[in-house]
Order: C-alpha cells, then structure tokens, then sequence
C-alpha cells in the first residue's frame, strides 16, 4: 500500500475570527454530504480550543464551512483541561456522536498534563456537551504520566480503545520531554475503561514517542496508522513526527512494521520536515488518510489516498 497526496488544506484559520494559528490533529467525522474535521487551533501558544470544518465529499480540496466558535469550553480551574481540548477520535452510534478528545492543563515540574475527555452531541455533531468534568482515560497505578490521544473503535460488542500512554519525562537542555507508547484499553459502554496497562505498540527504546493511533478495517484485517519521533531536536531536526504503522487479525496484538506505512516527508514544502497526527477514513471505495506537516500542524493539515 501506498499513500498519494492529495495536497493541503490552507487558509482554515483565517476563517477563524478568534484563532491565532494551527490546525492541529484532524479527527473525521463523515456525515452524508460532507466530511466534517475537528481539529485544535490557538488563540494563543499556551491554549488550545477546537473547532471545525467541513469539505466537500466530491471535492475535499473544497472548504464548504468554518466553524468560528470553540465546540468545548476549557474546563474549570484545577481540572484536566483547564488548558487545552484537542480532538482525537469519534465514534457515531445510535444517533450519539462521541468525540473523545485530549484535555491538558500546565503542570509545575514538569511542563503538563494530558488524559482523555469524552464529550457527546445529539444533533449530529454540530454542538457537543461534556459527558463528565473529569477523564474517561487517567493515570493508574501503572500509567503515571498521561493517557490521550485515542483512537477508538466500536465493533457492535465491544469499544475498543488504542490510546497514547506517558513513559516518562526526560530532560533534555534544560526541557522535560514526554514519551508515550500506544496502550489498549476496553469497554462496554463507551465511559467506563478497563486500562490493563496492555501496550500494543511499543517503543523501540527509552526516548521515542507514539501518539494519535488510528485504526480501519480492510478486507478483515485491522490496519493502525500512527506517528513516532525521537526525543532529541524534534521540533525541527531529524527525529521530528514520521508516521507508523502495525496490522493486526484480532484488534488486541500487533504487529509494527513501520516502513510499510507508505507515506513519509516530502522533498520540500509544508511537510517536508514532519508528518504525524494521521486520521483515517473510508469514504466510498476510497481511503484517505488526513495529517499534519510541519510544525505540528501550525500551517494546517493535508490528506493523502490510498493506493493499493
């Protein structure tokens, strides 16, 4: 398999009265006329709100809407997303939409927190409410760091969640970083977890980071699309986001095999130093895969199809 690309996705802030940049980690939402994407933007660097656009399922280069109003407010004082609400995985059952999205507020010691927040519309996506004040998806026990940035998965049984788990903080030049492997947890009802500590995707060694899975099915085989980077000069060198990716015949053990991924930087322009925060989706006959570039996203995203 491989990705074509198809392009980017400019300008989404500009419509955008109250946003300053970024549009960051696209999550889909394919309703029957248009593919909605949420994504996180900034009205400053040190806060994050999401909003959303819609593109032409005919012609996705084709913006029909931009949503200038915030879906979530940031939460109370204290809270897990005092300071950002970033989108990450959305599940459309018997009429719900739930949006599960990472929440993050500034911590001291180390630069912040991030867990995993459920919010819920009944009219199709266009307005959301907060299941719960806190998180669906905390630390335990075992996890001690983070758990965000999910992808989720209903198969008519069971909610299947793959999500970003924190390793640890490391400090490099004077700055703590964050590392993740990918973790499962599962649920009856979509709010009440089971996170067994049962890492699916593990790191290659003690400084990589793996966030934003994202999961389909093709011709009964599970397919898991993923970013991975190092913990040294990330920001702009050459450990920044590259995507990854794993199979797997049962949603619980995989197998990574990350140069099949089939999509990598490009020679020169917005994601020639970066790719990460992939999205996924079926749409017709046809897979598209939404990312990021670089910057983690602070010019927008593009989107790529698949070529088998």
């Amino acid at each position: 398999m491989k990705w074509k690309k198809c392009g980017q996705i400019k300008d989404l802030v500009k419509g955008i009265s109250w946003s300053e940049a970024y549009a960051q980690v696209p999550t889909l939402l394919l309703k029957e006329d248009r593919l909605r994407v949420f994504f996180a933007t900034r009205p400053r660097q040190d806060m994050t709100l999401t909003s959303y656009c819609d593109l032409d399922l005919n012609n996705l280069t084709k913006v029909l809407y931009i949503h200038d109003k915030p879906i979530l407010p940031l939460g109370e004082p204290g809270t897990f997303d005092q300071h950002g609400i970033m989108p990450s995985a959305i599940v459309n059952k018997d009429g719900l939409i739930y949006l599960y999205y990472s929440g993050w507020c500034r911590s001291v010691g180390v630069p912040y927190n991030n867990y995993t927040g459920l919010a819920i519309s009944e009219d199709g996506g266009n307005t959301f409410v907060k299941a719960f004040q806190g998180p669906v998806l905390d630390r335990t026990r075992y996890e001690l760091f983070s758990a965000t940035s999910p992808d989720v998965y209903f198969d008519g049984a069971t909610w299947h969640c793959w999500y970003c788990s924190g390793t640890n903080w490391h400090k490099i030049n004077d700055k703590f970083e964050h590392t993740y492997d990918i973790k499962y947890a599962s649920s009856m009802d979509g709010m009440n977890w089971d996170q067994s500590n049962m890492v699916s995707i593990a790191q290659h060694n003690s400084y990589e980071a793996i966030t934003k899975p994202t999961v389909i099915e093709l011709n009964g085989i599970y397919h898991m699309w993923y970013c991975y980077r190092g913990s040294f000069g990330f920001r702009r060198g050459n450990e920044g986001y590259k995507i990854g990716y794993a199979t797997s015949e049962d949603k619980i053990n995989w197998k990574r095999a990350d140069e099949l991924s089939g999509i990598g930087t490009s020679e020169s322009g917005w994601d020639n130093e970066m790719v990460g925060y992939p999205a996924v989706v079926k749409i017709g006959k046809d897979v598209y895969m939404f990312y990021n570039g670089n910057n983690f996203g602070r010019d927008g995203f593009g989107f790529a199809k698949l070529e088998f």
